[in-house]
């Protein structure tokens, strides 16, 4: 596949891999929906700052509107319950022998398959940790796992040239043949991550912190039961390890994945996660329906229950409405609210 490689969404994720693409020489077009970011990124370039290295790129910026012609490669970028609308903008820019990767948090990639045909969508999971800190700036925090593969497990010409193409960003990337084993891995990650948005406390903190471990076992738990009622494996990543939140696994099995998970976090410059920085920050809905909404779906489709993350995306939304702060007693109220 030839031409420019459209990003369409230059935060956090589309940003820094945006960036990294065009240092190696590829021609890149920047999609994005801020004003100000584009303009920025018109005038100055899109910088990426942080402990990996900082550098500057030239970049060619547009607003949705503003983009013409079709393109081969889109890699989509945006947060998950902004996908829908991302993806209808972008239908008619893709070729129809094009493909667009799914390079966000959540099972996106149904959503995208069912408007540009799953034919046309490859998925990816991604754990680096970055964040947008304003127009034309990108943190890029800590390195973290990258993945990439067709929705069917097929490994095809068109994985291999995208994956070449990601490692130019993470030469430790991994093109897989059972990509939806690594999304519902991180599923279950990022329903731990929601939990620890509770509190103003970092993921290390939250995460090393003892009084909270059953209430986080059962989060995950839920997420990984969902998973295998769905007949996918999910897999683990970066000191995540699905079978430590199983039912049945041994109290030292999900203290050693707290151990690593805790471990793997504090390499990272990014300490607290996209969704406290939605929370307490930006003041800005997060993406709590469009990633722990479908495992409560799911559960609710196969006939399990998954309790804990149901009163987990209420608080969150409760959080978001302004009716209650940031702090650690919102485990303590999670865990009674979802007590059988």
């Amino acid at each position: 596949m030839s031409g420019p490689i459209v990003v369409w969404g230059a935060g956090a994720i589309g940003g820094t891999l945006g960036a990294y693409l065009v240092r190696a020489g590829h021609a890149v077009d920047f999609v994005d929906t801020e004003a100000a970011h584009v303009e920025a990124m018109r005038q100055e370039g899109l910088r990426v700052e942080g402990p990996i290295e900082t550098f500057r790129v030239p970049a060619r910026a547009y607003l949705p509107a503003e983009l013409t012609g079709q393109y081969e490669r889109i890699l989509l970028c945006v947060k998950a319950h902004h996908t829908e609308v991302a993806a209808r903008q972008l239908e008619p820019h893709l070729a129809a022998a094009g493909y667009v990767g799914s390079f966000q948090n959540g099972l996106n990639e149904l959503v995208l398959a069912a408007i540009v045909g799953q034919a046309r969508t490859i998925g990816a999971f991604v754990n680096f940790g970055a964040d947008y800190l304003g127009p034309g700036v990108i943190h890029f925090g800590g390195r973290g796992a990258v993945v990439v593969g067709e929705l069917d497990g097929r490994m095809t010409p068109r994985l291999d040239a995208l994956h070449r193409l990601v490692q130019t960003f993470e030469p430790a990337a991994v093109a897989s043949d059972n990509i939806m084993g690594f999304l519902w891995g991180k599923l279950g990650y990022g329903a731990l991550l929601f939990a620890t948005a509770l509190t103003n406390a970092s993921i290390c903190e939250a995460l090393a912190a003892e009084a909270p471990r059953p209430l986080y076992r059962r989060i995950a738990g839920e997420a990984v039961a969902v998973a295998r009622a769905l007949a996918i494996a999910p897999i683990g990543f970066n000191g995540y390890r699905p079978e430590a939140f199983e039912a049945g696994a041994t109290d030292a099995a999900a203290a050693a994945s707290f151990a690593a998970m805790v471990a793997h976090n504090a390499k990272s410059a990014k300490t607290h996660s996209g969704i406290w920085r939605d929370l307490a920050v930006r003041k800005r809905p997060t993406e709590v329906e469009a990633q722990l909404g479908p495992i409560v779906r799911f559960a609710r489709q196969n006939k399990l229950q998954a309790p804990t993350i149901d009163h987990l995306i209420t608080m969150i939304h409760e959080i978001e409405d302004g009716k209650r702060p940031l702090a650690w007693d919102n485990l303590a109220e999670l865990e009674l609210r979802a007590k059988p």
